[in-house]
């Protein structure tokens, strides 16, 4: 999702995405039985109204994007630049029967029609970008008057990104750590007329998977002991701030 010309301020290579997308996806809507799914999902509740039209930036491999369809029954596109990655939704969404709109394109030089979703999503995308402003300004463009942009990242600015420092530290340099705070991450906006309001919230249930402990332990251990977690993510009666895996960046047009 960035520009093809210019890597000035990139975080990330396409090859990364390409290599992150290559193993074939199981041919199901995601499971809510993985609390990242149920965070992700049960924030999505909270805005895509059935017949919304519905654009999720950076969608590959496609899994939530299908969710949105057939279960928001939002009329729903996705945009990716990795080629890969598309491949990939194009199977997910075949073998499902689903009618999605793809594009393949970057973010900063597409074709897309702009100004007419109601509702733009990325779950992970500004926070490999030295300066996220312009990206968000892009999700804002495909936006309508009265739509609303709602652009999450991971919460490595406190508890996970500690841990995450010590099972691979490499991986958390892939990330802008420094608008990993809600009153930072309010100010990735240019405010212009357009704009109604800008919220910055954690949200989510503990999440032990936006943590490679298998950098740290061995294989086996680390998925049982993510398993637990999310067992405990998922009986988990009410959200705590501090173990809120993501922030969340709400932003709505007039």
């Amino acid at each position: 999702m960035v520009d093809n010309v210019s890597q000035e301020g990139r975080k990330t290579e396409q090859a990364h995405w390409d290599s992150a997308w290559s193993t074939s996806v199981r041919p199901s809507l995601p499971s809510r039985l993985n609390v990242g799914v149920l965070n992700v999902t049960h924030l999505l509740s909270h805005y895509v109204r059935p017949g919304d039209k519905y654009l999720e930036i950076g969608c590959a491999p496609g899994k939530l994007l299908a969710w949105v369809s057939d279960v928001l029954k939002a009329d729903v596109a996705g945009l990716d630049y990795s080629e890969v990655g598309i491949n990939q939704c194009h199977a997910l969404f075949n073998a499902l029967k689903l009618d999605v709109e793809l594009f393949h394109e970057d973010l900063f030089s597409h074709k897309l029609p702009v100004g007419i979703y109601d509702v733009v999503c990325s779950f992970g995308v500004i926070e490999h970008f030295d300066d996220p402003i312009p990206v968000v300004k892009k999700h804002l463009d495909f936006v309508k008057s009265g739509g609303v942009a709602v652009i999450a990242i991971p919460n490595y600015g406190g508890i996970y990104g500690s841990i995450q420092r010590w099972c691979d530290e490499p991986n958390l340099r892939l990330h802008n750590l420094d608008i990993m705070h809600s009153g930072i991450l309010s100010t990735c906006v240019d405010l212009s007329a357009e704009i109604a309001s800008v919220k910055a919230y954690p949200f989510g249930r503990i999440d032990p998977w936006i943590i490679n402990l298998d950098k740290r332990f061995p294989r086996l251990i680390a998925k049982l002991f993510s398993l637990i977690i999310n067992i405990i993510g998922i009986l988990q009666p009410i959200m705590l701030n501090k173990l809120s895996p993501m922030l969340v960046l709400e932003i709505r047009k007039k």
